[in-house]
């Protein structure tokens, strides 16, 4: 029998029971701030304590982030994440700061392991360097601001035929066979969309303020060179960004181009509008992989096992206790997330399925992150599991693909399965322009801080456009196509968080290519990759996985052929 419970770490340092308030913190805080340090074994220790007390903090915060994200209207599910945000963090922050400076000026750190501890101590470094006491209440206030998004989108509804659907929910009707039914479920979401469009304006434009005085604070010019820093970008510049996105353009973009005509073709249209972009172009249905939740849930945990039993039990223990919370939802805050709580070594999955081919690549999608924390659940410290977004949408992203040799699980129709594996190698060459847009849309935003709504518009519009607009024709809708950029979560509640989905995706395909050579010994170097947490610089850990931390033209050229050919076998 396997046991599904999960054995909550016991706590050495802290109380086994500590309530999260700032009373009972303040005191442990103190002590370690105080503790004499002789030598490196008892800095070692010192750094274990902070670690668990960290851990405990984190895992607090997690639930209250993840109830309060799963129901939206909740008043006191808010405050609760309220109270941490504005009376735990501010005064948490600044005795953080002198925690590290503490470790920072310990001559012991020369004694330690330089090797296992060089990414903690360079991070360490870099958090100095960029901290500023007046920041604090910034940063507390823009934590609490952000979530005025989840809460507008949370309530979003529309009706179709007469019933009311989330908008998730009612995407669904776009890929409807018949054009009118999918023109008019997307003409009434979008136009849902714009009903809030003049408040999540007025909201990002108090953000995109705050967030330029928190850089002007730091020394910095613009918030996007802060946040260069703050997110721990030391193996690559802006520039290296800019020219990431000029390779998507060049290799990317003409091979979707093309496959935008082949699919115009295929649905007898002269042009290809909005709504004709997701049905699929044999004239079926939309694929149905699961019924409802519990049988995504169910299936994934089968498709796991089939990979690799170890995968399977993983997903197995978060249904065992109650980790999921899948379907969509009124008053539930929109996309999907994985989070990990940080004590428990254990993460909550958190999607808005409406029973779609996407919801089964998202339920896949945070399995890998899932993975991750389990893999990581036991690193000496805290820190050693906080990777950076490179790392861990590569674990996400490349179970997506590893995962569809047991696609079959899902679609027990053979020519259901092919076109399903077809749809997620075209939404794989589809992420990366859109990453493009996203992540030079942010570049623009902040450094052109001065700008109002109706620039931003102009701007997002042109750089839609210089990366192929969706591939369809927006005349009519140029409302519509000014306001795309206000559904992506990340611009509002985690700026700067986006270009990693595109360098993961191009380590993703490389981890596919080498999985479908040689399956069992590109799954042991992808785990072995994900197992070492951020103890190496990302370019290592890229490197045990069997490929390579790289974002050329001429990577890219090659790794997007490798998918086109696979479309091509596919049919």
């Amino acid at each position: 029998m396997i046991n599904l419970s999960i054995p909550k770490k016991k706590r050495i340092y802290i109380p086994q029971n500590l309530e999260i308030t700032w009373d009972n913190l303040e005191p442990i805080l103190e002590e370690l701030l105080a503790r004499p340090i002789e030598n490196v074994q008892e800095l070692e220790q010192w750094l274990k304590d902070k670690s668990e007390l960290e851990a405990a903090l984190e895992e607090d915060f997690a639930w209250r982030y993840i109830r309060m994200s799963c129901d939206t209207a909740n008043e006191e599910l808010v405050k609760n994440f309220q109270y941490f945000a504005t009376e735990i963090e501010p005064k948490i922050s600044p005795i953080a700061n002198q925690l590290n400076q503490k470790f920072n000026d310990s001559p012991f750190i020369e004694e330690l392991d330089q090797e296992k501890y060089f990414v903690y101590i360079r991070a360490i470094r870099k958090s100095l360097e960029i901290y500023r006491d007046e920041n604090v209440e910034l940063l507390t206030k823009l934590q609490v601001t952000q979530q005025k998004y989840q809460a507008t989108t949370g309530a979003m509804s529309v009706i179709i035929n007469d019933q009311e659907y989330t908008l998730e929910q009612a995407s669904n009707f776009i890929k409807d066979t018949n054009r009118a039914v999918r023109q008019e479920a997307w003409e009434t979401i979008q136009q849902r969309r714009l009903v809030d469009k003049d408040d999540l304006n007025i909201l990002f434009d108090e953000l995109i303020a705050m967030r330029h005085q928190v850089a002007l604070n730091a020394g910095f010019e613009n918030f996007r060179d802060y946040m260069f820093q703050a997110l721990g970008r030391f193996d690559y510049t802006p520039k290296d960004c800019y020219d990431f996105h000029e390779a998507i353009e060049k290799e990317v973009v003409p091979i979707l181009r093309e496959r935008s005509e082949k699919r115009a073709e295929a649905l007898g249209l002269e042009m290809l509008k909005p709504w004709d972009m997701e049905v699929s172009t044999t004239g079926k249905p939309a694929l149905k992989p699961f019924k409802n939740g519990s049988e995504l849930i169910e299936k994934s945990i089968d498709c796991f096992n089939a990979i690799n039993p170890q995968l399977g039990q993983m997903l197995s223990i978060m249904k065992a206790n109650n980790l999921f919370d899948v379907e969509s939802r009124k008053g539930k805050a929109p996309g999907g997330y994985n989070y990990p709580l940080a004590e428990t070594g254990a993460p909550f999955i958190f999607m808005n399925s409406a029973n779609s081919l996407r919801d089964l690549t998202t339920m896949v999608h945070e399995g890998g992150h899932a993975v991750h924390t389990f893999l990581t659940a036991n690193l000496e410290l805290n820190d050693f599991k906080h990777c950076p977004s490179e790392v861990a949408e590569l674990a996400s992203m490349s179970m997506e693909l590893i995962s569809m040799d047991h696609w079959d699980i899902y679609f027990d129709n053979e020519e259901d399965l092919l076109r399903a594996k077809r749809e997620q190698l075209q939404d794989v060459l589809k992420t990366l322009p859109w990453v493009a847009v996203i992540d030079q849309f942010q570049h623009w935003i902040y450094t052109n801080p001065g700008h109002n709504a109706a620039d931003r518009e102009e701007a997002f519009k042109q750089i839609y456009t210089r990366f192929g607009a969706g591939f369809s024709n927006w005349d009519g809708q140029e409302q519509e196509f000014g306001n795309l950029w206000q559904k992506q979560l990340h611009l509002f509640e985690v700026p700067f968080y986006y270009i990693e989905y595109a360098i993961a995706q191009l380590g993703a395909i490389a981890i596919w290519k080498n999985f479908k050579e040689n399956p069992d010994q590109a799954l042991t170097k992808y785990l072995a990759a994900l197992s070492l947490g951020y103890t190496k610089p990302i370019n290592e850990i890229y490197e045990t996985a069997g490929i390579k931390f790289d974002f050329s033209v001429d990577y890219i050229e090659e790794l997007a052929s490798f998918v086109k050919d696979e479309l091509q076998k596919l049919g």
